[in-house]
C-alpha cells in the first residue's frame, strides 16, 4: 500500500483520530467503527507479544511482521506504524522503511530520542543532535518514497518550545511529511508551531502515558494546524480491563454471566468465519464435504 491514503488525511484541512490496533481482530473493529486510519504502537506490540514494556524489547522486524498480520483486516485502511528512532543510523532508518513498507505500512512516525533510553534526565528524555535525526528523514525520504513520514520530536520537555519549533522546521525541510511536537500542552504554543511551518500538518499523541493530556475540541485542533491525533493505546487499556474483569468474575462465580461480552455470532463474523466456510462450499465438491 501507498502512503497517497494517509497523506490525503494530513492534507485534508480536518481532523482525524488514528486509533491504536495490535491484532486482526482489533483491525477489523476498529474498521467496522469507520475509523479512516489505524495505528501500531510498539508499547501494543511488545506488552501483547512479550509482556514487557516499551524499553526495547522489540524492533523493527518485529513491528513489521505484526503488520503484515494486519493488511486483510484493514480492507485498504491506511495503517501508520511506530518506528522508535528508526533503530540506529540513518541506512538503519531506510532498512526499517523497507521492512514496514514490505509489510504493508502507510507511514511510519520516527523520533529523535537518544536510544537506548536514560532515565534520570528531565521528563526521563534526552534527544539526538538535530543534525542526524534530519539525516534519517532524508535518508527515509529519499529511499522510501512509497511511506508517508511523521518527526517527531521529544525536544519541549527539555529545551522548549524555540528548540522544538527550530527541530520542526529541520526535519520539514529533510522532507517529513508531517511533524509532532510531542510534549507540547498548549493551544497557542501549537498555533506557533504551525505557524513556523505553513503548509506542514501536525500531529499529536492524545496516550494515557502522557499526564494531563488536553482535550481539545476538534475544531480547536485543526484552527492550530493539527490534522491527526493518534490514540495509540486506548482500545489495549480497555482490552486489558475487560479481561481483568472477566477472570475475576470466574475466579469469583465460576462463570463470566455478569460481564458484558461480544455475541458469539458477532465474533464468528469479524474472524470471517461464513465467508470462509462459503469458499469451501464453492470449491470442494460437495460428496467431499463432511
Amino acid at each position: 500500500m501507498t502512503a497517497s491514503a494517509l497523506r490525503a488525511l494530513l492534507t485534508s484541512g480536518r481532523v482525524t483520530h488514528v486509533p491504536g490496533v495490535h491484532d486482526p481482530m482489533t483491525a477489523a473493529l476498529a474498521v467496522a467503527a469507520g475509523h479512516r486510519a489505524v495505528h501500531l504502537s510498539s508499547v501494543a506490540v511488545s506488552a501483547t507479544m512479550l509482556g514487557r514494556p516499551d524499553l526495547g524489547f522489540v524492533h523493527a522486524t518485529q513491528i513489521a511482521d505484526r503488520a503484515a498480520t494486519l493488511a486483510p483486516a484493514l480492507r485498504g485502511t491506511p495503517l501508520l506504524a511506530d518506528a522508535d528512532t528508526g533503530y540506529g543510523n540513518p541506512e538503519h532508518a531506510v532498512w526499517t522503511g523497507l521492512a514496514y513498507s514490505r509489510a504493508g505500512i502507510s507511514g511510519l512516525h520516527l523520533e529523535d530520542r537518544v536510544s537506548p533510553k536514560r532515565y534520570g534526565h528531565p521528563a526521563g528524555t534526552e534527544v539526538i543532535e538535530t543534525g542526524l535525526a534530519a539525516a534519517k528523514i532524508q535518508a527515509l525520504a529519499d529511499q522510501v518514497p512509497e511511506l508517508a513520514i511523521i518527526a517527531r520530536t521529544d525536544a519541549y520537555a527539555v529545551h522548549g518550545l524555540g528548540d522544538t519549533i527550530a527541530r520542526c522546521v529541520a526535519y520539514a525541510g529533510a522532507g517529513a511529511d508531517a511533524v509532532c511536537p510531542d510534549g507540547v500542552r498548549d493551544a497557542g504554543e501549537l498555533a506557533a508551531i504551525s505557524r513556523a511551518l505553513p503548509g506542514v500538518p501536525l500531529v499529536i499523541n492524545r496516550s494515557e502515558a502522557a499526564a494531563d493530556v488536553p482535550t481539545w475540541t476538534d475544531a480547536e485542533l485543526a484552527e492550530a494546524g493539527v490534522r491527526l491525533v493518534l490514540h495509540p493505546v486506548a482500545a489495549l487499556l480497555a482490552a486489558m480491563r475487560a479481561a481483568s474483569v472477566t477472570y475475576r468474575a470466574i475466579a469469583d462465580t465460576g462463570n463470566a454471566e455478569s460481564v458484558e461480552r461480544m455475541p458469539w455470532a458477532t465474533f464468528t463474523t469479524l474472524t470471517g468465519q461464513d465467508d470462509t466456510l462459503d469458499a469451501d462450499a464453492r470449491y470442494v465438491p460437495a460428496r467431499l464435504q463432511t
